[in-house]
């Protein structure tokens, strides 16, 4: 064959909001959309932090695309400029649009392999010709379906970074997983509540998910006698930690800084810096003893949350050409854009297809997964990378480059989820799916730019 079949399908890899977003814009040019989800529902991931409130409002939380599409079955935006919780979006607007994708959408199918069909990545011959292969495993066995391109969208909350301070697993930390989550813990169900009311528990983090956290355990040690929480720092001092508050252009994040400040000053909250966790013993009564690379030993502790950000899962794209930055393994162009050691989240530039393009033709990184390890992202951002990339797939190569993006200036820029008032009405702050991990960063300036092809946190 002189060039890929663009008949083929595009096969998107995950059901969640980019996902569902991308084979949105691939009908509306005229492309054949297949999602493949692991999970057996839309928006699997989102699920799993149902509890938690978003930062951004339902009406930067909809694709235009999605939106034109779910328009003929009557569903509108549910409350514009209300908050809606992982639960309410996965439920009111991601398992709708699957519902309207119809089954271009495929439950239960998760994706262990992409390859160039009948090559291995070490052969040049063919690249640019031959179709790629996805490889799915299915409760029916193994399958592989063929693809004029591939569009990776799994996200990165399966793969929570560990306790270790080095990256890898403390010595221990497997053995001890009995007693340690790397979630936000909802401690409005009543056995999760049950777990850590009146025990000694470590937080480990200093994004919005570790703040979101702090805000709940320290409610909970008022309620609960005995209840006391430690907060485990990696850096060398507080700092900015708790973001931009009143500064924030995103009010629930700003809300959340300032609760989480209120909880540590209030002395609910006992931080501990310079902390990078090397081993996890057991200590005689059954508690966790957690200890640093310094050599410094914790009193031992009942239970450990880990909240320190998410990484991606590349494992099953090791047979196709990828060219990922060393550091944060996001695509090598889009990685200066978004680097935390240099950005704050309101200098996030607009980017697409061109930065998201990897060496393998039609193969291409969106959503949470394209930044990597960075805990920047936003679903505005994800739904502007789907329309360029689709644009590009489909050849239309003006409307790829031609890249916009506005995104508000913001303090801290990861999330987690905390209840709070912002403009009359109960809000939180976005986890999972739209930001992960934690950090922070400074003031930045306004980030409305619009640039041809061509946000700051550490944990």
């Amino acid at each position: 064959m002189d060039e890929v079949d663009r008949g083929l399908p595009v096969v998107v890899v995950g059901a969640g909001p980019a996902g569902l977003a991308a084979a949105a814009h691939l009908l509306g040019r005229g492309l054949t959309p297949l999602v493949l989800e692991a999970g057996p529902v839309a928006g699997a991931a989102v699920r799993e932090w149902h509890h938690v409130r978003l930062f951004s409002r339902w009406g930067e939380l909809v694709d235009e695309a999605a939106a034109k599409l779910l328009a003929p079955t009557g569903w509108r935006t549910p409350g514009p400029d209300r908050y809606p919780t992982g639960q309410e979006w996965a439920q009111l607007y991601l398992q709708p649009l699957a519902d309207a994708l119809g089954d271009r959408v495929r439950y239960g199918a998760r994706v262990v392999g992409v390859a160039r069909r009948g090559w291995d990545r070490v052969v040049d011959a063919a690249r640019g010709t031959e179709p790629l292969t996805v490889r799915v495993e299915t409760a029916a066995g193994e399958e592989r379906i063929t693809a004029q391109a591939v569009i990776d969208a799994s996200g990165t909350w399966g793969l929570p970074n560990p306790l270790g301070g080095d990256g890898l697993p403390a010595l221990g930390e497997r053995a001890a997983a009995d007693r340690i989550r790397y979630r936000v813990p909802d401690l409005s169900d009543p056995a999760e509540r049950a777990r850590y009311a009146g025990k000694q528990v470590a937080v480990v983090g200093s994004g919005h998910s570790a703040l979101t956290a702090l805000v709940a355990f320290a409610e909970l040690a008022e309620e609960a006698s005995g209840t006391q929480v430690v907060w485990l720092l990696r850096r060398g001092e507080i700092g900015d930690t708790f973001g931009g508050g009143d500064a924030d252009q995103l009010p629930a994040r700003g809300a959340l800084g300032k609760r989480a400040a209120e909880a540590v000053s209030a002395g609910h909250i006992r931080t501990v810096t310079g902390f990078r966790t090397a081993a996890v013993e057991h200590d005689g009564a059954g508690r966790l003893v957690l200890e640093s690379f310094d050599g410094a030993r914790l009193d031992p502790v009942d239970e450990v949350v880990v909240l320190t950000g998410f990484r991606p899962d590349l494992s099953f794209l090791s047979e196709v050409r990828l060219d990922l930055d060393p550091v944060l393994q996001a695509p090598r162009a889009l990685a200066p854009l978004i680097d935390p050691n240099v950005h704050s989240c309101g200098t996030v530039y607009p980017h697409g297809a061109r930065e998201l393009a990897q060496p393998e033709p039609d193969v291409y990184l969106v959503g949470m997964k394209s930044y990597g390890r960075a805990p920047t992202f936003l679903s505005l951002t994800g739904y502007e990378q789907v329309r360029s990339v689709v644009a590009a797939i489909a050849g239309d190569r003006e409307a790829a480059e031609r890249v916009e993006l506005v995104l508000p200036e913001t303090g801290v820029c990861s999330g987690g989820g905390l209840v709070d008032e912002v403009d009359g009405q109960t809000s939180t702050d976005e986890a999972g799916t739209e930001v992960s991990g934690g950090g922070c960063c400074g003031p930045a300036a306004p980030a409305e730019l619009t640039l041809i092809a061509p946000v700051g946190a550490r944990r």
